[in-house]
């Protein structure tokens, strides 16, 4: 089985975010992507604007109706700050027989050696370098590093190409507070319920 792993905050979830799994999905072949909203990731100083259960409501709100997309609570519900390598280790525990795709922008691709244990979160998963449509080529040097020749010229057959969408969630979050219209930038259902729960004001 081929698992893609897509983490993030979430917070909101945009199309952004929906283009990128789903361009990955097709281009890569997988047969599932678990989404995996963090706890609190260590890389942002703040804990999410939502709460976990809120975030959690949107993604399934967002991918209704999608077979092969999923939300897992792994990292909500270990709580704490939340290190890839860690989900990595759950996932392969409870599904050794997934072969797993860890779906990361061209941009995170190259700090990934500065996350915690870098060369077992390469030994676990292949990591999915994600670009933009007229954006230039993933950089694979600084993985050098941390991984073969010979693991890396796996990693360089796994690039995918997405659409140009410039969104955010913190643009999405400012837009709310300052009441501007969010509309197309994330699904009427995510947009419905954040005026309904009143979330970001």
């Amino acid at each position: 089985m081929r698992l893609g792993i897509f983490g993030g905050s979430f917070d909101p979830v945009h199309y952004g975010h929906l283009l990128l799994a789903e361009s990955c999905r097709e281009q890569c072949q997988l047969e599932e992507v678990w989404w995996v909203p963090t706890a609190s990731a260590p890389h942002k100083r703040h804990l999410p604007a939502a709460s976990a259960r809120h975030r959690t409501e949107m993604l399934q709100l967002a991918l209704g109706g999608h077979d092969a997309m999923h939300v897992s609570l792994l990292e909500i519900e270990r709580s704490g700050v939340s290190y890839t390598v860690d989900t990595l280790t759950a996932i392969h525990a409870a599904r050794p027989d997934a072969e797993l795709f860890l779906l990361l922008g061209a941009d995170a691709l190259a700090d990934l050696p500065h996350w915690r244990e870098p060369d077992r979160i390469c030994a676990l998963a292949i990591p999915v370098a994600v670009r933009r449509a007229g954006s230039a080529d993933p950089c694979y040097e600084p993985l050098r590093a941390v991984v073969t020749p010979q693991r890396l010229a796996v990693f360089q057959q796994y690039q995918v190409t997405m659409p140009l969408v410039g969104l955010a969630s913190s643009d999405i979050r400012a837009r709310v507070a300052q009441g501007t219209s969010v509309r197309f930038r994330t699904p009427r259902a995510v947009e419905k319920y954040i005026q309904t729960h009143g979330l970001y004001r």
